[in-house]
């Protein structure tokens, strides 16, 4: 069971969206971190969990809730995980 960091409720992590924080070489200002899905849940480093909904996403970024959940600074850019979800 995991926790969706867009409405707080708990699903099973097949059901979720896992995406880590990937550092941003040449981003636009912000916190140097970008988003990056990881459907296949292999990614190294620390991930969260999110429903595959847009909704749920609108629900995260307006929380602020995805570069806390990842332990990041600042405001990550979510153009891949938006691009992904779209």
């Amino acid at each position: 069971m995991r926790t969706c960091v867009g409405c707080r409720e708990r699903a099973p992590a097949s059901e979720l969206l896992r995406f880590v924080a990937a550092r941003d070489e040449v981003g636009p200002a912000g916190s140097g971190f970008r988003l990056v899905p990881d459907p296949a849940r292999r990614a190294a480093g620390r991930g969260a969990h999110l429903h595959p909904d847009p909704a749920c996403l609108a629900l995260a970024q307006r929380r602020r809730a995805l570069g806390r959940a990842l332990r990041v600074s600042g405001v990550p850019d979510a153009g891949a995980l938006v691009e992904f979800l779209g």
